[in-house]
């Protein structure tokens, strides 16, 4: 969801990926230090609001290269939380601790009577459903209100919205800045979710995933909530395939791997389409 907001500004923002590698590990050490997962989300935000900060400064007001700038935030996030992790914790690999505290589970009443909804839906962190809440939210921000129509208006044409008195640079902050904010929160998600603790480059590729989800549905925030949908399920699967005796690492590839055709899919098509 946060990739939305600086898609549609126009930043190609492939620092998702070490947003949330970075929000994860601030996560687990706010929620160890307080023991409080509260906490630990705050320690998570503030640590996505700097890196945003980071990619602004180079991006914006250095004018350096988008891509490369986030290639430098992925690198430096993998290398810093694992130097951290290691003279923080003095741990290698992974960090558990009895003092994480992990995210609530929210129990939806009403489902309780289906037992197979239940069973589906019901006892996931409160950040699950809250994804699901923003997800739609967004679709009313980005296509309904003035803030999203001066946001597409940035990513369309940055000359013609500075014309009219708008800050293209500015609403490009604002993007990068909410995106900062939700990615790290995503972090939260893997490290205190249903896991409590943080292991060296914890976020796997997922920022990638999710910006290949976000270009693949043109950043409409619906379509990025049912193809995460999606790439999650061929995720869980993995997990079933495993009890056939097929190598781990076979199986880990697979939702990569259908995220490759999926998009190879949708490039082929836009082709025919053009032609």
């Amino acid at each position: 969801m946060g990739g939305t907001f600086t898609y549609y500004a126009n930043v190609f923002n492939i620092a998702m990926e070490g947003m949330m590698l970075i929000g994860a590990f601030f996560g687990v050490l706010g929620s160890y230090l307080f023991q409080s997962w509260a906490i630990g989300m705050l320690f998570a935000v503030i640590s996505g609001v700097v890196v945003a900060l980071i990619f602004s400064a180079f991006a914006l007001s250095l004018k350096t290269d988008e891509f490369l700038t986030g290639i430098g935030i992925n690198m430096l996030a993998l290398g810093g939380t694992t130097y951290l992790l290691r003279n923080i914790f003095e741990v290698k690999g992974a960090f558990i601790s009895p003092r994480i505290e992990s995210l609530p589970t929210w129990d939806i009443p009403i489902l309780n009577q289906i037992p197979i909804l239940s069973q589906i839906l019901n006892y996931h962190p409160f950040i699950v459903y809250l994804a699901i809440l923003l997800a739609l939210l967004l679709e009313v921000i980005i296509f309904h209100t003035k803030f999203g129509l001066r946001l597409r208006a940035t990513g369309e044409d940055p000359e013609t919205t500075r014309s009219l008195g708008i800050n293209p640079n500015k609403m490009k902050f604002t993007s990068i800045l909410l995106s900062g904010i939700l990615s790290s929160m995503a972090g939260t998600y893997l490290s205190l979710g249903y896991v409590t603790l943080f292991s060296e480059n914890m976020s796997n590729g997922r920022g990638w995933i999710s910006l290949a989800i976000i270009i693949l549905v043109k950043g409409r925030p619906l379509g990025i909530l049912l193809m995460s949908l999606l790439f999650g399920f061929f995720e869980s699967v993995t997990f079933t395939l495993q009890n056939f005796n097929i190598p781990p690492q076979i199986t880990s590839m697979l939702p990569y791997v259908i995220t490759l055709v999926v998009l190879f899919l949708y490039s082929f098509n836009k082709n025919k389409e053009e032609k």
